[in-house]
């Protein structure tokens, strides 16, 4: 194997898991789930059939991915935050094949008991803050919280808030990467 997997974990056959991912104590890796290299699968994680993950996807304790999220690369899920992949369940009503799908793009954060209800997209480099419940899509590199979520401003792709200048044009203070900020929409200029 080109990764670990702790003894008590749970890998079903018809995974793909990439080189120097780690997979830690009762997680599940359910069949025909896609996880890439260099992942860290937290303890009492539940990877579900059909699910994508990129490479150096850090997933923390107690988090459950359902059939329908795609997280690409170097994206951050919280302790115990939450996807779901229906809009309208119900425990008599099978809805298998009705999921919405969700996207988590490259670099985006999710903060500890988040929700992100399904059918949304996380854009790249955003950061949902602890707690928060998101219902709509979100921005690249938007800084969102609360409930229902609601943006508070920006950060750069180190999570540093981005304060805009007259130009509209912030610099993170720990890597001096500029960000443009126009008609609504950041992008990093340098």
């Amino acid at each position: 194997m080109s990764y670990y997997a702790h003894e008590t974990a749970v890998i079903d056959e018809g995974c793909i898991i990439g080189a120097g991912t780690k997979i830690w104590h009762f997680s599940h890796i359910m069949p025909n789930s896609v996880i890439g290299e260099s992942c860290n699968i937290g303890q009492n994680v539940v990877v579900s059939p059909k699910v994508q993950l990129g490479n150096n996807v850090k997933v923390q304790n107690n988090v459950s991915i359902y059939t329908g999220v795609t997280c690409e690369d170097d994206v951050f899920l919280g302790p115990s935050m939450v996807f779901t992949n229906v809009i309208n369940p119900r425990s008599a009503v099978v809805r298998r094949g009705q999921y919405s799908p969700t996207v988590v793009q490259k670099g985006a954060s999710i903060g500890a008991n988040a929700t992100i209800v399904c059918g949304n997209t996380i854009g790249a480099y955003a950061l949902i803050g602890a707690g928060t419940v998101v219902t709509k899509d979100v921005l690249p590199y938007a800084l969102v919280v609360g409930n229902p979520s609601k943006q508070i401003g920006w950060v750069s792709e180190y999570g540093h808030r981005l304060n805009f200048n007259e130009k509209g044009q912030a610099i993170c203070p720990e890597s001096d990467q500029v960000y443009a900020l126009k008609d609504d929409l950041v992008t990093r200029i340098q």
